[in-house]
């Protein structure tokens, strides 16, 4: 069994009446001969990872590669810890946090699931950690729901990119951030058209979204996207349960998003040569490298 556009998606999912992350885990053992149990355990390992990453830079002794970030994650993690009232409630201020932290933890070269890429591996984590925590949800739940992810991320994939350098930082912080959306809204028991929904209006918000990292260093400014990738996701899940819908179908926006990449001019694309890495102070800051 396979897949390769969200409306085949939503009919197999309506043919057999499951959830899309049962689809996926469907996809994986029988197109790829996998096993149920090795399918699983590997998504187990992926979800270990993601929640070691993610905890990790609270400690605050982390400190990039490149310098340019290091400690944001305690600094967020801490706020809230000392009794301050999180402006965006308690929930996103720790999704915010880890998806920060991520990107604090693979600057460091330290462990990460690139999902789907290294610079946008906090939004992830950061959504369903802080959704676990504050819904006290058991990670047998969280593993299955990231097979919804995976699926979302497959089909971005096969129809259009994910690299930052192909289609800018929409392509990975917006691809992440559309995969995170539609997972939570299956955690929260959103049906599979919502969950398209989530993932269309993720999509959406973050449309023509920039490639341009700082000394060409996946630091800054790809930490804070990050943040904003996994506020987004979490909105949009709210938005879709509210059963709002999509007036673009979930398909078209991946082809629109491709399109608006292979517009983006070259210097927005991953080469450090425009945006803010073209910045005065920005350029300073990577004298290192002259």
């Amino acid at each position: 069994m396979n897949f390769k556009s969200g409306q085949a998606l939503i009919k197999i999912c309506d043919e057999k009446n499951i959830p899309i992350s049962e689809a996926m885990i469907l996809r994986e053992t029988e197109y790829l001969e996998n096993s149920r149990e090795e399918v699983l355990s590997k998504m187990e390992r992926a979800w270990s990872v993601m929640k070691n990453s993610a905890k990790t830079a609270l400690k605050g002794d982390i400190v990039s590669i490149g310098g340019l970030i290091g400690g944001e994650a305690a600094k967020i993690n801490g706020r809230r810890l000392a009794g301050n009232s999180p402006v965006c409630g308690g929930l996103m201020s720790k999704a915010v946090a880890y998806a920060m932290g991520v990107l604090e933890v693979n600057s460091s070269m330290g462990l990460i699931v690139a999902a789907p890429t290294a610079g946008s591996s906090g939004i992830l984590p950061g959504a369903f950690l802080a959704v676990q925590e504050e819904m006290d949800l058991p990670d047998e739940v969280i593993i299955k729901a990231l097979f919804n992810a995976g699926a979302l991320g497959y089909l971005i994939a096969y129809n259009a990119t994910i690299a930052g350098a192909e289609g800018g930082c929409q392509a990975e912080v917006g691809s992440a951030s559309a995969m995170a959306a539609s997972a939570v809204t299956e955690l929260m028991g959103g049906t599979p058209r919502q969950c398209l929904y989530a993932a269309t209006s993720a999509r959406g918000n973050l449309l023509g979204l920039i490639c341009d990292p700082i000394g060409g260093l996946v630091e800054a400014p790809c930490q804070q996207r990050n943040a904003v990738g996994v506020s987004n996701a979490l909105v949009c899940a709210e938005i879709a349960l509210s059963d709002i819908r999509s007036i673009v179908p979930f398909d078209e926006t991946i082809d629109v998003m491709y399109n608006v990449g292979r517009s983006i001019p070259r210097e927005l694309r991953e080469t450090a040569l425009g945006g803010l890495a073209a910045a005065p102070s920005a350029c300073s800051r990577c004298s290192y490298y002259k």
